[in-house]
């Protein structure tokens, strides 16, 4: 019969969930046969989550421990329903293996060594006196039901109403989850109203100087348009200009060159009459 390689307790990882602090977790990797195991742990938010040790090496019958720790988060996810996972590793290896020659070509399965790997999911639980949740009233941390929770509950109370038998012990119990929800929600609403404003606040505003800029562009290029109508008539005038002075040349320089010629001849003239 076949047995895991690692024993891991607990099987999810549970973090009391505090915003602005960090939570951790420890979990206890347990080898009880004979032969030495090495781990590597992952996780699908690298950035959110601090493990240490990530890989390590469990000898015969031996435990060893890894601790995960939850950065500082700012907002808290949706009816504290948080969807990261991690997976657990493990292959058996030789006597002497130590942490340096573990790499990732050690899990895979093709390799015909004996693999395995283990999803372990997150679970945020809320402390009863932290202020996500107001004064409850119940000693111990709560752990937030999720919708699929609640539908079985719901499909439990109704099966017993179906029974005919006494369904009063388990619709207060439904109605008491569902009321911690409503609280929950009604915590997440509260916790961002200041900075809800603040982001319509920014909104309007970006909105006024966005039209007000779009209004500079269309008076910018108008003006431009003007300003070029302007210019092609000044060039027409211009050039107008220009051939007026060159006609105006022309008629009086043409009098004037004639004079030179009659003289140039007459003069050629008088000097062959009179040499």
């Amino acid at each position: 019969m076949a047995t895991d390689l690692l024993l891991i307790h607990p099987s999810d990882i549970t973090f009391r969930f505090e915003l602005k602090k960090q939570s951790s977790c420890v979990v206890r990797l347990a080898n009880h046969a004979s032969h030495y195991v090495a781990f590597k742990v992952k996780t699908t938010s690298p950035k959110k989550y601090c493990v240490r040790p990530t890989v390590g090496i469990v000898q015969p019958h031996g435990t060893c421990d890894f601790t995960v720790t939850m950065q500082a988060q700012r907002t808290a996810p949706p009816d504290f329903n948080c969807k990261d996972k991690f997976l657990v590793q493990s292959a058996v290896v030789p006597a002497g293996t130590t942490e340096d020659d573990i790499s990732s070509d050690l899990f895979v399965k093709d390799s015909g060594r004996l693999v395995e790997e283990k999803k372990l999911r997150v679970v945020l639980i809320i402390p009863s006196s932290s202020p996500e949740n107001g004064d409850l009233s119940q000693d111990p941390p709560i752990q937030m039901p999720s919708p699929v929770t609640v539908e079985k509950s719901l499909e439990v109370a109704q099966g017993l109403k179906e029974d005919g038998t006494d369904r009063g012990t388990v619709v207060p119990k439904l109605v008491e989850k569902e009321g911690d929800m409503k609280q929950v929600n009604g915590i997440e609403k509260l916790t961002f109203p200041k900075d809800f404003k603040e982001l319509e606040s920014r909104l309007s505003t970006m909105d006024a100087k966005l039209r007000e800029a779009e209004g500079t562009i269309a008076k910018l290029n108008e003006e431009k348009r003007r300003n070029t109508r302007e210019k092609n008539l000044l060039k027409q005038e211009l050039e107008m200009m220009k051939k007026k002075m060159k006609i105006k040349r022309a008629q009086e320089g043409f009098p004037f060159l004639f004079v030179c010629v009659v003289s140039l001849v007459s003069m050629a003239v008088g000097y062959y009459i009179h040499p």
